[in-house]
């Protein structure tokens, strides 16, 4: 959402000031055109020539000048939206007691665009009780605000008061600002499974496919960017967890069974994105099985539940998406399971293809539905095929 937007960032002094250079960096990845404004104590930990560089802009430090034009209403008029990172107790009291005796501060002033600040101070300032009536005072007047986070504090010390990490910041911001205009999935609540579960055979050894669980993770990541609630049950805790999504980790299909059951009811939905496996071994070994001889091993294995077809026939109210991994006759295959699952949509993907199986980053599937229709999306990074999966879940459940 940051492609070709004019981006004010407004960089005050506190130590977490160095976070706002990758910030800004991260702002232009996006697509983003960013100008920074800093404030006297900013220049103390970074220097504007930094953020000359990194930008290709000048930076505003000053509020008079030589010039004809006056440059902190100019800037207030360019911009598309404006960010303070870091937020020191001082602007955010400017802020909210509209107080302009600097360029960052009168720049503000002007705004007429949408504001994200992201405070980070010591702990015990955080908490003044001043500094949170400041911030309830920015609430109310529309200003969107990603909290700081519980860290190693400058003193030394753990606290709240911690900038979050540049990349967190852009996601609760991104959430944050597209429920300003996007409210589809506003008080709705969504459970998400990922990765492949693992079926013990012994203390030491366990059956399990290739799975990575980057699909599911990046569908809990559509999902809130569309203001759902999510529970990401998954096998896998290795991939970065979306901000604000409450993550259940589980390991056997069994296990995921009892974590779905209690989640689903007070559910508007689910996406069963994990590959669960469909056989277990009968009995598990309680101690490592040994080698005994060279004759072939035999395990009789017996079927896991089927958790999708489960929540098909026990759903009222939710929304079943279903995914279908297939190596062969993918169509056939996965029209064949939307049906006998009792699923309102399925994801079909042939995992055989190199930009599209198990472990990478893309992926290329095709949307089926319960009414018949079919769309086939091309080759695209898995957050983009999770957004265009929201989307079009969003419009079936419009239609019901």
């Amino acid at each position: 959402m940051f492609k070709d937007k004019k981006v004010i960032l407004i960089v005050t002094g506190g130590i977490a000031a160095y976070k706002a250079v990758i910030f800004a960096r991260l702002l232009m990845k996006r697509g983003a055109f960013v100008r920074v404004v800093m404030t006297r104590s900013a220049t103390e930990f970074v220097t504007p020539k930094t953020f000359a560089t990194l930008t290709n802009q000048p930076v505003l430090t000053q509020l008079f000048s030589d010039t004809p034009d006056v440059p902190h209403i100019a800037l207030a008029d360019w911009a598309d939206l404006m960010f303070v990172v870091p937020a020191t107790a001082n602007i955010i009291g400017k802020i909210a007691n509209g107080i302009a005796d600097d360029a960052a501060s009168t720049v503000l002033l002007a705004r007429h665009t949408p504001l994200v600040i992201a405070p980070a101070m010591n702990e015990h300032m955080y908490q003044n009780p001043a500094v949170q009536r400041n911030l309830d005072r920015l609430s109310a007047d529309g200003v969107l605000i990603v909290a700081p986070v519980t860290g190693l504090l400058a003193e030394g010390y753990l606290g709240q008061g911690r900038l979050p990490e540049p990349e967190d910041i852009l996601t609760v911001a991104e959430m944050q600002l597209q429920q300003l205009t996007h409210h589809a999935l506003n008080g709705k609540h969504f459970i998400v499974t990922a990765g492949g579960t693992k079926e013990a055979i012994d203390p030491v050894r366990y059956i399990t496919n290739y799975s990575s669980g980057k699909m599911g993770y990046s569908l809990a990541q559509a999902l809130v960017e569309n203001g759902a609630t999510v529970t990401l049950i998954s096998t896998v805790d290795d991939l970065k967890l979306p901000f604000g999504v409450k993550y259940i980790a589980v390991s056997s299909a069994e296990e995921m069974r009892n974590a779905v059951e209690l989640a689903f009811d007070q559910s508007d939905g689910l996406i069963m994105a994990a590959a669960v496996a469909d056989y277990r071994p009968e009995n598990v070994a309680q101690q490592k099985i040994k080698k005994q001889t060279h004759d072939p091993m035999t395990m009789t294995l017996i079927q896991n539940p089927d958790i999708v077809a489960m929540m098909g026939a026990k759903k009222a109210k939710q929304i079943v998406v279903a995914f279908a991994a297939e190596t062969q006759d993918l169509l056939k295959n996965a029209k064949a399971k939307l049906l006998k699952k009792n699923a309102d949509m399925l994801i079909a993907n042939d995992v055989t293809a190199v930009d599209a199986g198990f472990g990478v980053d893309t992926n290329r599937v095709t949307i089926l539905q319960k009414d018949g229709d079919s769309i086939s999306l091309p080759v695209m990074s898995k957050i983009e095929v999770a957004r265009q999966i929201v989307e079009h879940m969003i419009i079936n459940m419009t239609k019901e």
